[in-house]
């Protein structure tokens, strides 16, 4: 990973391959910086933002050559928009910054940190640079050859603050930056492998990996534990595929931990449809829908891996659903581990039924709080776009810590409703309730579904369809898997920490 170092000093007097200069909207060459970096080179900064309209605007990238006018080798003025940046907005400005700096070849970049008049601030700007700019760097190249398989590196990244920080405080903001961005890394990696490859077999044993180095605890279930369990919705699903299903169970439990909170992932690591089997374009992606697996997997080992005083346990029923002779049918009725019956009417309606099961297998541990992510519907893509999650919970206190968490994790994410009405389209004359309901209000029908299986526990679902996976790369996004959600995650298990600590 690049290392990422903070300075005081003059950045002007940097001897790096690329220096960033963030410029507010408007006048550019009235940037102080910019404005000694123009006497430098004689005009020629002023000159070129003239050339190229360059007005600060977000996204707006001017570059140009020193010729050994500043021990820099190149300058770079990356627009950032007007007013003040907020930490998140800073999350894709690292990462721009290390996108540039690969794109042009260079081993070593500097970033002048924008300027603060509350000193309290420098702290979080440095954690979330140093995080996006982690990220910015992520390529998954495994299955890549040639010159391809071997990117640029970017070595070195110096944070230029204009004031005064804590060094220890420094120290500790990057060590989290650090442990975010190689626990996002990690979950996207467990997203981009091919679905052939990354089985539930091979799920859990990387999931086995990353606990013994963590110390975590991890216990995996095979078919028939789970049999025995009575897991009739996720053993249904799983009875498709001839790769055999795994049930993972993390534990973190430190001592003196004052709460206890159990993440739940869907971890359907190829998704067909079943017997209703999604078209070739609707197939292509599906690889990704073990992303809530992905992210609890990360999230829980990066938590281990931090010491959090906070009791975690990350639950993943993970399998495939394929269609076969021995696949379940349209029209079964199941018995849930909860002893809830479910008639099926659509058997690519699979993850709520694996994560029924695995939500009642938390209720178990008695927690403080349940948290589920999934890739779950179509539907919330439909209503909330491609970037941002749909939340639902029974809990509002719970629901606005995590949604706090959220926004200070610099990921998107949106409350929905639970409508009560809306379970009349779950009604089944055969069982207890049918899987899925009708066209209109999926995204909320479906959280209606795993609201029957988590009681009077606080609980918050959240549907990450949408931004699991990009198609293209922007800033500290990167195409293919995403991450998305772990950051998030651990910042809400850092604060429930720093709650409960005495």
């Amino acid at each position: 990973m690049v290392q990422i170092e903070v300075s005081s000093s003059d950045p002007l007097a940097a001897a790096v391959d690329l220096l960033a200069l963030p410029c507010a909207e408007g006048d550019a060459s009235e940037n102080p910086l910019v404005a000694a970096a123009d006497r430098a080179l004689d005009g020629a900064v002023r000159q070129a933002i003239v050339d190229e309209r360059f007005r600060g605007k977000p996204g707006q990238v001017l570059t140009l050559h020193t010729l050994g006018r500043l021990p820099a080798k190149r300058l770079a003025l990356l627009g950032r928009g007007a007013g003040v940046m907020s930490a998140r907005e800073l999350l894709p400005l690292g990462g721009r910054v290390t996108r540039l700096a690969r794109a042009l070849g260079a081993k070593t970049a500097g970033l002048v940190v924008p300027d603060r008049t509350d000193a309290t601030a420098v702290t979080p700007d440095l954690e979330a640079l140093a995080e996006g700019a982690a990220l910015g760097l992520y390529q998954f190249t495994k299955y890549l050859t040639g010159d391809r398989a071997t990117p640029a590196a970017v070595e070195r990244i110096t944070l230029f603050v204009h004031a005064g920080a804590d060094d220890a405080r420094v120290r500790a903001a990057l060590a989290r930056a650090e442990l975010t961005a190689r626990a996002v890394s990690r979950a996207r990696d467990l997203v981009n492998e091919p679905a052939g490859t990354l089985t539930p077999s091979r799920l859990a044993s990387t999931a086995t990996e990353w606990a013994r180095a963590a110390a975590l605890e991890i216990e995996v279930l095979d078919r028939e534990a789970c049999r025995k369990l009575g897991m009739g919705l996720y053993l249904a699903v799983a009875q498709g595929s001839v790769e055999e299903p795994r049930f993972i169970h993390l534990s973190w439990k430190p001592t003196g931990a004052r709460r206890r909170v159990v993440l739940v992932g869907k971890g359907v690591t190829f998704d067909s449809g079943g017997l209703s089997l999604k078209t070739n374009d609707g197939m292509l992606d599906m690889k990704t829908d073990m992303a809530g697996a992905a992210t609890v997997i990360a999230a829980t080992t990066a938590a281990a891996e931090e010491r959090l005083p906070i009791e975690i346990h990350a639950l993943a029923a993970c399998t495939e659903n394929m269609p076969s002779g021995s696949s379940y049918k349209l029209g079964d009725v199941l018995t849930s581990m909860a002893g809830k019956t479910v008639e099926i009417n659509n058997t690519d309606a699979e993850g709520r039924l694996t994560l029924a099961d695995a939500l009642t297998f938390g209720l178990r541990l008695a927690p403080d709080a349940i948290i589920d992510l999934a890739t779950l519907t179509g539907a919330c893509m439909v209503a909330l776009g491609p970037h941002i999650a749909g939340v639902m919970s029974n809990d509002d206190a719970l629901a606005a810590e995590l949604l706090a968490a959220s926004a200070e994790a610099g990921e998107d994410m949106w409350r929905l409703p639970l409508p009560p009405r809306l379970m009349d389209q779950l009604k089944s004359e055969l069982a207890d309730l049918r899987n899925t309901g009708e066209r209109w209000g999926g995204a909320l029908t479906a959280g209606l579904f795993l609201k029957e299986f988590v009681g009077d526990t606080p609980w918050v679902h959240i549907d990450i369809a949408g931004p699991s996976s990009a198609d293209k790369e922007n800033a500290h996004i990167s195409k293919g898997g995403t991450g998305f959600a772990v950051a998030s995650l651990l910042t809400f298990l850092r604060r429930a920490a720093s709650a409960t600590t005495p």
